[in-house]
């Protein structure tokens, strides 16, 4: 077996999801969660196809986003992993929803941060192990970080 890492590429204004799902519905499964739970989000989604002809299965509302979200998926190259990158929304919004679809096994990674994909190889096929997702800490909040942290849920609305 090889492991390698794959740096995905995306805009800082965005946020995106790396997940696993197993069947060639995922697109249109997900196209209609993104829709129906946050009007107005822009997204592109990228299924990669671990069977038949094992093409990059994508949809979306945005052409910009959904060519990133194609690019990445064959930089990938992962049968059953999907990636949205999506703007107007965050994860938060939509994370619920896109766990409820049917053909979701799993979310690595919900996030605007850099993301290094930890991939593993073999005669079969290639996988996601596992992602690395922005910094390490670098160190534990003082009373002021969490002053701040407080302060940025409410002025964002997340919190009363």
């Amino acid at each position: 077996m090889n492991i390698e890492l794959v740096d995905l590429k995306f805009p800082e204004d965005v946020n995106i999801i790396l997940g696993q799902s197993h069947f060639i519905k995922t697109v249109e499964d997900i196209y209609e969660a993104m829709v129906n739970t946050v009007p107005g989000v822009r997204f592109g989604v990228a299924f990669c196809e671990a069977s038949g002809k094992c093409l990059v299965r994508f949809d979306g509302n945005d052409e910009e986003l959904m060519n990133i979200a194609t690019e990445n998926a064959m930089n990938l190259s992962c049968g059953h992993s999907f990636i949205i990158v999506m703007k107007n929304a965050f994860p938060i919004n939509v994370l619920g929803r896109i766990k409820d679809v049917p053909e979701v096994c799993n979310i690595f990674c919900a996030t605007a941060n850099p993301v290094s994909v930890i991939v593993g190889s073999s005669k079969s096929g290639r996988g996601i192990m596992g992602v690395i997702d922005g910094s390490k800490p670098a160190g534990i909040e003082s009373g002021e970080d969490k002053k701040w942290r407080k302060d940025f849920l409410r002025n964002i609305k997340y919190k009363l």
